[in-house]
């Protein structure tokens, strides 16, 4: 296909969306036409996305130019209008500190734009490579799929939260709106055009995570807001360090000037990474987002928001390659790893548990981008790849377990393989998926443990016990739903039926990953790295069978259950420590006297308490930040 037809995929992938969020906005008050509309756009932004890969497939980064000056004119309208509207909320909602950064993001872009050395207009403000592509991906076909879901969830949604009002217009508008973004943000070349995007995903996030405007909402939704909007300022300040010291917007440029030319404003743009990514200490307005509707927290930790956070440090990491700032963010992904894994195995609540499980690959994600080196890199985006199908599997599914047992509390998910067994069966498949990346893939000889050996002898230790952390309170989840006793209450409230397709389609995806991992790394992965660094992390055959066969029998737990044989499944009597008697339910322990059977999943909260975790987290970053400011400011 020719590279025009190949440029015009990215601008119909950006544009189509926002015409969807108007015509949702306009329209979306009927039913019928709204979830039509959100349907035909959700399979069109998939099939937009697969098409973007199949015809960039072996193909090089491709620039695309204009001359137009009033692009980038509109460009500068869309961001006084997004600074406005963020205002206004700030004013009506009695926000005072979000008005004041409001205020100082305008101010520092105004000086960027008319106060600078250099001149902020970017010949070629849009760019396609094989990044940009598998960020297009995750965006367009699992966010479709979120989209698909949540046609089918939000009427249950509303029927179980009869208190808040039916606001689906502005729901899927903003949902729809946030693709658009996402999609623009991934194809941005122009640091001002990125940076408008950037902030219109801010703006969205607060929007959905308010959706029920409950005086928990509507706070919860301005800490997002308040909280990215600091790396928001963090990230202006980097365009007018550009600006002033008369460097390019071009963010292929940027990377290309190297350490010495562009670390301070990489810094900068990281710092503003890690408060989309909800790096510690910012990772409470994540926690906050779980308020929203199921399909918000998965489209917020799979697909969109916090991947952007994850995007720069992987787009800028030869710029922090060898390099004390490196380190730093590295330290600061590593700590937040650890202890948001050790945090999340006293959580019974499973929206808490994805949460913290999410802050915590993130930091993953954030610590091998930050080491900067090819083998680090080539970790950091398989396990964006997988954390982002798996993760948005997984908060499907508990939000569909919600409706049917009335309860996200992982206690009361006990026997959810007899009640429900093709959700059961898409928890695991999505817990299956988490576990690839960090022991399938991430924490292993052949790529992280020795990338990061490279960068600090302490940085693998702390992945090391981090990843055990998440070992534990994954199979304690798994083991809760494989396990049943009598008395549990049946389910009630049908699954819709594009909530079973997305959770369908999500769930093969995570199973076909794990086949086809050599060949996503060589045809998509390979040549971003080849072009950023040179090199590629080869393996040979051995040692692709050896990981293959891992990743194998992780899945084939959760495939197993697929087949239950004519008799269905067999609840075996467990053992108890005692003799059980003839009911399955009752056993006599070594006091004599007959009990019921009641089976508790250990949570530990004395040892890995929610509170006194965060507070030394916060801690513990917070020093690092201060020390790679003082390294960035000399």
């Amino acid at each position: 296909m020719s590279s025009q037809a190949t440029m015009h995929l990215p601008l119909f992938l950006i544009l189509f969306p926002l015409l969807l969020a108007g015509l949702l906005a306009l329209v979306g008050g009927n039913a019928t036409a709204r979830s039509a509309l959100a349907k035909v756009g959700s399979g069109t932004v998939a099939i937009g996305a697969l098409a973007l890969y199949w015809t960039t497939l072996h193909r090089e980064a491709q620039f695309f130019a204009w001359d137009a000056v009033w692009l980038d004119r509109a460009v500068l309208t869309a961001e006084i209008a997004v600074a406005l509207t963020l205002l206004l909320i700030s004013l009506r909602g009695r926000q005072p500190l979000i008005a004041l950064l409001v205020l100082a993001q305008g101010a520092l872009m105004a000086l960027a734009e008319w106060g600078g050395h250099a001149h902020p207009h970017v010949a070629a403000p849009l760019f396609v490579d094989s990044l940009s592509v598998i960020m297009a991906l995750i965006i367009g076909v699992v966010g479709g799929l979120i989209v698909w879901h949540a046609v089918g969830y939000m009427p249950h949604y509303h029927h179980h939260e009869a208190q808040t009002p039916d606001r689906q217009r502005g729901f899927f508008a903003s949902i729809f709106l946030f693709l658009g973004a996402m999609f623009a943000l991934v194809f941005a070349n122009h640091l001002g055009w990125l940076f408008l995007a950037w902030e219109v995903t801010t703006l969205c996030s607060y929007l959905l995570i308010g959706y029920s405007r409950t005086p928990e909402a509507t706070r919860n939704a301005f800490l997002a807001l308040r909280l990215n909007l600091i790396g928001g300022v963090a990230f202006a300040s980097a365009i007018l360090y550009i600006a002033r010291t008369g460097g390019s917007l071009a963010l292929n440029e940027v990377v290309a000037s190297g350490s010495a030319t562009a670390l301070i404003p990489a810094a900068l743009i990281c710092f503003a990474g890690l408060a989309k990514a909800a790096q510690m200490p910012f990772s409470s307005w994540l926690l906050g987002a779980m308020v929203a509707p199921s399909p918000v927290s998965a489209l917020l930790h799979s697909s969109t928001m916090v991947k952007a956070g994850v995007y720069v440090f992987v787009r800028l990491a030869p710029i922090l390659q060898d390099t004390l700032v490196g380190l730093l963010f590295a330290l600061v992904g590593a700590t937040t790893f650890f202890f948001a894994s050790c945090i999340a195995i006293s959580q019974n609540n499973a929206k808490r548990v994805l949460a913290y499980s999410t802050i915590a690959n993130l930091g993953l994600i954030v610590t091998c981008a930050s080491i900067g080196n090819v083998q680090a890199v080539w970790a950091a985006i398989l396990l964006i790849i997988f954390h982002a199908v798996a993760k948005a599997l997984l908060f499907l599914a508990v939000g569909s377990a919600e409706h049917s047992i009335g309860s996200r509390d992982i206690e009361d998910m006990e026997g959810l393989i007899a009640r429900r067994p093709k959700t059961a069966l898409a928890i695991l498949i999505g817990i299956a998926g988490m576990f690839l990346a960090p022991f399938g893939m991430l924490v292993s000889k052949w790529a992280a443990i020795e990338a990061l050996m490279k960068g600090h002898p302490i940085l693998p230790v702390i992945v090391a016990f981090g990843s055990s952390a998440t070992l534990f309170f994954w199979t304690k989840w798994m083991g809760k739903i494989l396990s049943t006793v009598k008395g549990a209450p049946p389910p009630h409230g049908p699954v819709s039926m594009e909530e079973k397709n997305a959770m369908f389609f999500l769930g093969v995806l995570t199973v076909g990953l794990c086949a086809i991992w050599p060949f996503i790394s060589s045809t998509s992965v390979k040549p971003f790295l080849l072009s950023q660094f040179g090199a590629f992390v080869e393996f040979n055959r051995a040692t692709i069978l050896i990981m293959s066969i891992m990743l194998a029998l992780i899945a084939a737990l959760p495939l197993s259950l697929l087949y239950k044989g004519d008799k269905g499944l067999r609840i075996a009597t467990p053992y108890l420590g005692g003799a059980n008697v003839s009911e399955r339910h009752l056993f006599t322990p070594s006091i004599g006297l007959t009990k019921p059977v009641a089976i508790r999943s250990y949570y530990l909260t004395e040892i890995f308490g929610e509170r006194r975790l965060t507070r030394a987290g916060f801690i513990a970053c917070l020093a690092l930040l201060a020390i790679l400011t003082v390294v960035v400011s000399t």
